[in-house]
C-alpha cells in the first residue's frame, strides 16, 4: 500500500531557510542513518529587520528605503513573497495626531480608520532589484519592523536616513536597519554633559521582551539598578537616556545590551552640542582582530573607543590602511585596553587627506584578546562640525548591500586587511527609474580603495549598492553619504557586513516524497 506523501526534505529545507538550522538523515539500506552528504546553500525564505524610531525633533525629515538584490541567473526562492516596513506599534502620540487629522462628523475618529492607518506599511517592496521608498516628518515617527518573504527575503536591506537642519540634534543620521538579536555592544557612547545619548530598543515579536543595559566607563562598570529588567512591550519600542542610568559623567562609555527574554533591535542615537547627531550601530562581535573601514579623507578628528569584555587585558597594534598600504599612526602605535574598562584615544586628523580604514591586531602573535571597538569621526571645523560613527564590522562575504544612495554624495570604501581581494559593485535600478550598472574593483592587500560608486544610467530617485566578493581575500566595506547643508558637511557612514542571504542545508540523501510499504 502506498502511504501518504511525505515532504520531509522540503520541510527541513524550509526550516533551515527560516531559522538557519535543519538536519535530515535518510536511512541506508539496513535502516540505519546514512552518512551525511555535503551541505548546500539555499536562499533564506524569511528576513526580519528593525529600524529605530528616528524622532526627538519636530524638524526631522526621515527617508526609508527597502531593497532586495535581484537573484543571479534565476536563482532564489520560487515563492513570490512580500516585503514591507511597517510601524512596530501605534503610540499615544500617533493616536493623538490621528485624532486631529481624521475625524468623523461627530468629532470622533472612526476606529476602523485608525486601525487601517496603523496597519498601512510605510514602505512596500514589490520586486527584487528596484528600491522602494517612503518618507515621514516630525518627532512622532515610530520604530519600524521590516519583514520579507519568498524571493524578496535573500539579501533584504533597509535604510533610514534622517535630516535635521537645525537645533542641538541637527545632522544627517543614517542607520542600516538590523536583524533582532539578544546581545549588542556599542563603544563610543557617552554620558558627558555635552552629550544626549539614547538607547533605542525595538521588539518585533508578539510577546514582551526584557532587556538589561550595562554601562562601562574608563574605570569600569558604571553601576545602576535602573538599567536592569527593562520591559519592551510586544510590537513596540522603548528609548532610554543613558545619562539617567548613572550619576557619573564619562566621555567614553561602552553600552552593553542583552535580553533576559525575547529579542530586540538595538541602536544608540547620539547628540552633541557642537558636532550634531548620528546613530551608533552595534560593533561586530568581540574578536582579537577588528576592521573599521571608511574613515573620510577630510576627517578633522578621529577618536577610537575600545572595550575588552573578558577577564584579560588587550594589547593592540593600530594600523591605518590607506591607498598605498598600511602605516602605523605616529604616536599611536599601540593601545592597552584593561579588562572591562573602556579605553579611548584621540587619533586627531589620522587620514591626512587620504581616505583609510583602521585595523586593530593583537600586539603579540598568538595572544588574541577579544575586543569591540568603534570610531567617532568629525568633519569640518568651528561651528560647522559634523559627527559620524564607524563600528568594527565583518567582511562583505558573499554579498552585502547599502540602500539610499543619491546621484551625488556617496563614497564607497573597500579595504583588504589580509590578502588582496576582488569585488563586483552593482548599482541597482533607481527607485523611480534607471538601469543597473556594475563595475569590478581590485583591492590590493593591506590597502583601502575609496571610490565614487557607479550610478544607474538614467537615474531617477535613489538606488542601492550591492558588493559581491569575486575572488581573493576578505574585503570590508563602508559607504559614506554626504549632504552639505549651510556649509556643514553633514554625513553618515554605514558599514556593509555580509547580508547572510543564504543558509547551509544538508544535501538530501534520497527522495522521501513517496514511501512504498
Amino acid at each position: 500500500m502506498k502511504s501518504t506523501s511525505l515532504s520531509l526534505i522540503a520541510g527541513a529545507v524550509a526550516l533551515a531557510a527560516v531559522t538557519g538550522f535543519a538536519a535530515l538523515s535518510a536511512p541506508d539500506d539496513d535502516g540505519g542513518p546514512a552518512e551525511a552528504k555535503t551541505a548546500v546553500r539555499l536562499p533564506v525564505e524569511r528576513s526580519t529587520l528593525l529600524c529605530p524610531a528616528p524622532g526627538l525633533s519636530d524638524l526631522a525629515e526621515t527617508a526609508y528605503t527597502a531593497f532586495t538584490p535581484a537573484a543571479k541567473g534565476g536563482a532564489g526562492s520560487a515563492a513570490a513573497g512580500t516585503a514591507e516596513l511597517s510601524s512596530s506599534a501605534a503610540t499615544a502620540k500617533e493616536d493623538a495626531k490621528d485624532e486631529k487629522s481624521k475625524k468623523s462628523k461627530d468629532g470622533k475618529k472612526d476606529e476602523k480608520t485608525k486601525k487601517a492607518d496603523r496597519a498601512k506599511p510605510m514602505v512596500s517592496l514589490k520586486d527584487p532589484g528596484k528600491p522602494a521608498t517612503g518618507e515621514v516628518s516630525g518627532s512622532d515617527a515610530p520604530a519600524l519592523v521590516g519583514t520579507a518573504t519568498g524571493r524578496l527575503a535573500p539579501g533584504f536591506t533597509a535604510q533610514q536616513t534622517t535630516t535635521i537642519e537645525a537645533g542641538d540634534g541637527r545632522g544627517l543620521l543614517g542607520a542600516s536597519c538590523t536583524p533582532p538579536d539578544t546581545d549588542f555592544w556599542f563603544p563610543a557612547a557617552s554620558t558627558a554633559k555635552s552629550r544626549e545619548d539614547y538607547v533605542h530598543l525595538t521588539n518585533p515579536d508578539d510577546t514582551a521582551a526584557v532587556a538589561d543595559i550595562e554601562l562601562y566607563g574608563p574605570d569600569g562598570t558604571l553601576k545602576s539598578d535602573v538599567g536592569e529588567g527593562i520591559t519592551v512591550p510586544a510590537k513596540s519600542g522603548v528609548r532610554v537616556l543613558i545619562s539617567t542610568l548613572t550619576s557619573k559623567a564619562a566621555d567614553d562609555v561602552t553600552v552593553h545590551v542583552t535580553t533576559r527574554t525575547g529579542r530586540v533591535g538595538a541602536a544608540v542615537r547620539t547628540a552633541d552640542d557642537k558636532t550634531g547627531s548620528d546613530w551608533i550601530t552595534a560593533s561586530a562581535d568581540p574578536a582579537g582582530t577588528l576592521v573599521l573601514p571608511g574613515i573620510p579623507a577630510d576627517a578633522t578628528s578621529v577618536r577610537l573607543v575600545a572595550f575588552a569584555p573578558g577577564d584579560d587585558d588587550a594589547d593592540l597594534k593600530l594600523k591605518l590602511l590607506g591607498k598605498s598600504g598600511a602605516i602605523t599612526p605616529a604616536g599611536h602605535e599601540d593601545l592597552h585596553v584593561k579588562s572591562r574598562m573602556t579605553a579611548g584615544v584621540d587619533l586627531k586628523n589620522l587620514t591626512r587627506g587620504e581616505a583609510g580604514s583602521l585595523l586593530l591586531v593583537p600586539e603579540e602573535s598568538g595572544r588574541a584578546t577579544p575586543v569591540v571597538a568603534a570610531l567617532r569621526v568629525v568633519r569640518g571645523k568651528g561651528d560647522q562640525q559634523e559627527v559620524g560613527y564607524i563600528p568594527a564590522t565583518g567582511p562583505v562575504g558573499a554579498q552585502a548591500t547599502v540602500a539610499d544612495n543619491r546621484s551625488k554624495g556617496s563614497v564607497l570604501s573597500l579595504t583588504a586587511p589580509g590578502a588582496a581581494g576582488e569585488v563586483r559593485v552593482t548599482a541597482s535600478a533607481g527607485s523611480k527609474g534607471g538601469t543597473p550598472v556594475s563595475k569590478t574593483y581590485k583591492v590590493p592587500a593591506g590597502t583601502t580603495v575609496a571610490v565614487t560608486p557607479p550610478v544607474p544610467a538614467g537615474l531617477k530617485g535613489t538606488y542601492a549598492l550591492t558588493v559581491e566578493t569575486l575572488s581573493g581575500g576578505a574585503v570590508h566595506a563602508a559607504r559614506t553619504l554626504t549632504v552639505p547643508m549651510d556649509g556643514i558637511p553633514m554625513f553618515t557612514v554605514q558599514t556593509l557586513p555580509d547580508a547572510e542571504g543564504t543558509v547551509e542545508v544538508p544535501a538530501a540523501e534520497q527522495d522521501l516524497s513517496v514511501l512504498d510499504d
